[in-house]
């Protein structure tokens, strides 16, 4: 189902036909280059499932992805709640996940404008964070882009990840609601 459109851009719930194209986006080594991964179908099949739980408890998830003129599967982009053990948390985290054919175009902006917009409008959110490792700049520019602001204060090592994984280090960015004028 159909969740959020941009001009380019279907934001959906997940089909279990998803499972082979996005495992397939995560082989590109480049993709998970600042990420745990790649992806196996099991994997694949347990995230599927529990973004459409958390879609259905609260109107938002990383959504499936696709580009609206052909149908095509490109990868992520939503808002996730999160409740891990940080001081900004519970939180909802603004995130993207693209196959690397699809860098560079936009996607991942367009789409999380939509999903900055469905935060603070129809979800009535205070704000919305970000979160990346220090070095993936790409997205890091996407988020600066989108008006989020770095927290130094904020940076965490990432719960999941044990504290001496390369990845574990992570800065935050934030959003407010804009303010009325």
């Amino acid at each position: 189902m159909e969740i959020l459109r941009t001009a380019r851009l279907s934001l959906r719930t997940w089909r279990d036909e998803d499972i082979g194209d996005f495992v397939r986006l995560s082989e590109d080594p480049a993709v998970y280059e600042f990420l745990p991964g790649p992806w196996t179908d099991d994997k694949a099949r347990v995230f599927i499932a529990t973004q459409n739980r958390l879609c259905a408890r609260d109107r938002t998830c990383y959504f499936a992805s696709t580009l609206r003129d052909s149908g095509e599967l490109i990868g992520f982009v939503g808002l996730k709640y999160q409740d891990f053990d940080q001081p900004f948390a519970p939180c909802f985290e603004l995130g993207w996940f693209l196959g690397s054919a699809h860098w560079g175009r936009g996607y991942a902006s367009e789409g999380a404008r939509a999903s900055i917009e469905h935060g603070f409008g129809t979800l009535g959110l205070d704000e919305i964070i970000s979160f990346t490792v220090p070095a993936n700049v790409r997205s890091r520019r996407v988020m600066e882009g989108l008006g989020l602001r770095h927290d130094p204060a904020g940076d965490f090592a990432h719960p999941a990840l044990a504290p001496e994984h390369p990845l574990s280090r992570h800065v935050l960015y934030r959003l407010a609601r804009p303010r009325p004028a």
